[in-house]
């Protein structure tokens, strides 16, 4: 364990998605609940989990996109939520997602399309560090001819990152970032990322299912399932008490919980229970529709009829 002081602290984080009146709907469960983890400077978190797990939740509230209470998640000793120059300074990055945008009466995750080349996006950042960015541009291989609304998705990929590292964090938030990079391109940003850990002290927490080239890349290995921590260890011990693979230790634990939950489910259905759980709450989203003004989301007792909404 790093000598250096907590950078990162969550305090038994419970979280619930919140309804129309921002407060968690009735009789919804927590989806993420009991979750404690504390990380240094310098340290590089692997977190992993199933999908639906939590991961992308837990690194969302981080990066302050969710509300939670200032003693559940401090980030520099600030609330990640609350505290905006934590974003705003560049000291806290988010990476996660597309560049995809929603279109009223259009549709969902439509590519943002802009004829522009990469090098006028690129250069054209303020107050960065030449250097940086040219060994960005190198390591993630970059054309910088490239014009956006004709690059493929993995040379998308490639700028969204480049533009999302100019600037040094000290906190970075990856949230499966490189799925569409090839292996070279991979292989050669978490050598970058490493060197800023290791040279900057910088402070990396990354989600993420493919597993090619990061056995010895993390410092510390957390995992997740069903919203709750499982472990959280530092490798080196990981590895003390497992003669298996990183990717294979972390298969063995993926397995040993879908056993556990078919199992479950089994016996809920022997026992005349649906397989799932499934929540009291009502609503179905967040109470709004694209492309549409109006709350689609029913009350307790009554329907709200308008042109624009949606009745269920």
């Amino acid at each position: 364990m790093s000598t250096s002081s907590v950078i990162i602290e969550i305090d038994n984080l419970k979280f619930t998605y919140p309804g129309i009146n921002g407060k968690p709907p009735p009789g919804s469960k927590p989806l993420i609940e009991d979750f404690s983890l504390s990380l240094r400077s310098g340290e590089r978190c692997l977190l992993v989990g199933s999908n639906g797990a939590g991961k992308t939740t837990i690194l969302k509230i981080l990066g302050g996109k969710h509300m939670v209470d200032p003693s559940m998640v401090r980030v520099m000793g600030k609330s990640a939520f609350h505290d905006t120059t934590l974003t705003s300074s560049g000291d806290l990055s988010y990476l996660g997602g597309e560049w995809k945008r929603d279109v009223a009466f259009a549709g969902f995750q439509v590519s943002i399309q802009i004829d522009i080349s990469v090098e006028k996006m690129i250069f054209g950042v303020a107050g960065i560090d030449p250097k940086r960015r040219e060994e960005l541009i190198k390591v993630l291989d970059i054309d910088l001819s490239w014009r956006m609304h004709t690059a493929s998705d993995g040379q998308r990929r490639r700028v969204q990152i480049c533009m999302g590292l100019l600037k040094p964090y000290k906190i970075l938030l990856l949230d499966e970032i490189t799925v569409d990079l090839d292996v070279l391109a991979r292989a050669d940003l978490l050598t970058f990322l490493k060197k800023d850990c290791e040279q900057r002290g910088a402070t990396i927490i990354y989600a993420t299912h493919i597993f090619d080239g990061l056995e010895d890349w993390p410092s510390h290995l957390v995992y997740v399932a069903h919203g709750k921590l499982q472990l959280a260890l530092p490798l080196e011990k990981i590895k003390e008490t497992s003669n298996l693979s990183l990717m294979r230790t972390v298969e063995s634990w993926l397995r040993k919980e879908r056993d556990e939950d078919r199992k479950r489910r089994k016996e809920r259905k022997e026992n005349g229970l649906p397989e799932y759980e499934i929540s009291t709450q009502k609503p179905l989203n967040n109470g709004w529709d694209a492309g549409r003004l109006n709350s689609t989301q029913a009350g307790e007792e009554n329907f709200i009829y308008s042109s624009n909404s949606v009745l269920r």
